[in-house]
């Protein structure tokens, strides 16, 4: 019997805006998710890429009946203000984990994206400004000097387009596992001038923190990756895996090749390492098939 490819939803939380970060900014992830083949040469991923179809604050179709649906992994990308997301979305989201669902969640800077707050479990591993501060008083503070708009948590990892050497945490986690790479591990990802913050919720056991970047400004090291193992139930259902990752831009077009342009409100000037250096696009290749293989758990 033929192997059914794994479900992926790629998901913002805002309506189609052309001049901002919607869907079509994450082409090349999806474009490279569809490309994937399994060890027979089959399809391993098929892919849903949207945008909210419903305006904030109003229930979108798909995203209030995610555990309804024939997805086993959702992508959520973080792109709003504040807005992103609704009550029945939240527990759409959460019931859909519960069932076995993948989940993977990002945002970026200060209070971008923070309508995951209302999520549980892989929400609760997102600091925020205003809404989920980072429980160390020592990083509420600005680490990117340059853009002073934007207020912590803002780790300067480098300029938009280029890359940063990642710090795998031992014992290597199978979402950083490269066979191609020294060291057997993922040690690239884009660079993005303002990350966001994120941690281990208080009394998770099921997460730990994989991969940490350090800042270019400050040295300071700051999370990149936080993983949530799937967990049993009292009924016998296993919870789905999950991820928090510090912002979206280790998955856009823009932090992959610049080329493909970013909206008008990016004012900081861009690099060109990820061009330069095919073996840094490799990597996030490498780590995205990892997602969404590690995601689907022993559905892979």
């Amino acid at each position: 019997m033929a192997a059914k490819p794994i479900r992926i939803l790629l998901q913002t939380t805002i309506p189609t805006i052309e001049d901002d970060w919607s869907i079509g900014r994450f082409s090349l992830l999806a474009r490279h998710l569809a490309s994937l083949t399994d060890a027979h040469g089959r399809p391993l991923c098929d892919v849903v890429a949207r945008d909210r179809s419903a305006a904030p604050g109003t229930d979108d179709p798909v995203l209030a009946t995610l555990d309804a649906s024939d997805f086993d992994q959702l992508w959520l990308f973080a792109v709003d203000t504040g807005d992103g997301l609704t009550a029945n979305e939240c527990a759409a989201i959460g019931a859909f984990r519960r069932r076995g669902g993948g989940l993977m969640v990002t945002r970026d800077h200060m209070d971008l994206g923070s309508s995951v707050c209302t999520l549980g479990g892989v929400g609760a591993a997102h600091y925020f400004h205003s809404h989920n501060p980072d429980p160390d008083p020592e990083r509420r503070r600005i680490d990117d000097p340059y853009t002073t708009k934007i207020l912590w948590p803002n780790y300067h990892s480098g300029a938009n387009g280029d890359f940063q050497v990642i710090e795998v945490v031992d014992p290597i986690h199978p979402l950083l596992r490269d066979e191609r790479a020294p060291g057997g591990a993922v040690r690239f990802f884009p660079a993005h001038p303002h990350e966001g913050g994120i941690g281990v919720p208080a009394g998770d056991e099921s997460a730990r923190v994989i991969a940490n970047g350090r800042s270019r400004v400050t040295g300071r090291p700051f999370n990149l990756v936080v993983a949530f193992e799937g967990a049993q139930d009292g009924q016998g259902n296993r919870q789905g895996r999950g991820v928090a990752q510090s912002t979206f831009h280790h998955f856009c077009d823009y932090n992959w090749d610049i080329a493909y342009g970013c909206p008008s409100f990016v004012g900081e000037a861009p690099g060109n390492g990820m061009q330069r250096h095919p073996q840094a696009r490799h990597a996030i290749e490498t780590y995205t098939r990892n997602l969404a293989v590690w995601l689907a758990g022993d559905a892979a």
